[in-house]
């Protein structure tokens, strides 16, 4: 049972050790040993933040939309997508959801860049994607009460996590710092399983 009731709160967004063992219950050994045996079974990944180094994250090795019973969706009045430059993860995220949703998105950064990353815009014409910005935005000039937020990169999550509180966490690597399309095309298909799995799951308020 701990087992499924990790894999079911991976199944949105990705966590903390720390974050699972409060929701579980269960001693740090303990969880620690489920862990593993989730992490040898290729059912789970673990991840060094790229933010805070001395921080990991677990998320499911394939992130695909439930073919469980739906749950009742949640209403919310706009899905924001914030990474810290937001010139990449956070800008093909709210392009992705706009596709798969009718709730209003947008994107921004905590820290954001000059431009969008060539990679991004690259990705985004092969994969016939359109971005719905032309340049980076701060975090500060979107900020809404009510958002729900997705934070898609480590750093953006931990700087907002005392303050704004992102609903999920997405624990997607870096393709600027990575280099090269193959990067940019993991992020890509990263993000779209994951949009698919949380689409279904909110509606428009």
């Amino acid at each position: 049972m701990t087992r499924l009731a990790v894999m079911d709160a991976l199944e949105l967004g990705d966590r903390s050790p720390s974050s699972l063992q409060e929701l579980v219950g269960l001693p740090s050994n303990l969880l620690a040993h489920h862990l593993g045996v989730l992490e040898e079974a290729g059912l789970v990944v673990r991840r060094r933040s790229e933010g805070d180094r001395r921080r990991t994250y677990l998320t499911l090795a394939s992130v695909e939309a439930s073919t469980g019973p739906a749950p009742t969706p949640l209403a919310v009045a706009r899905v924001v997508f914030v990474c810290s430059a937001n010139s990449a993860r956070s800008q093909l995220a709210a392009a992705l959801w706009a596709e798969a949703s009718d709730v209003p998105v947008a994107s921004a950064g905590t820290r954001p860049a000059e431009g969008i990353a060539d990679g991004a815009r690259r990705v985004a014409e092969r994969r016939h994607l359109a971005l719905l910005s032309s340049t980076p935005t701060s975090w500060g000039d979107v900020a809404a009460d009510g958002d729900f937020i997705v934070a898609v990169c480590d750093q953006a999550y931990e700087e907002l996590a005392s303050t704004s509180s992102p609903a999920l966490h997405w624990s997607v690597p870096d393709p600027v710092r990575q280099g090269g399309d193959a990067a940019f095309d993991s992020a890509y298909l990263d993000l779209r399983r994951r949009v698919a799995a949380v689409a279904p799951r909110l509606v428009a308020s």
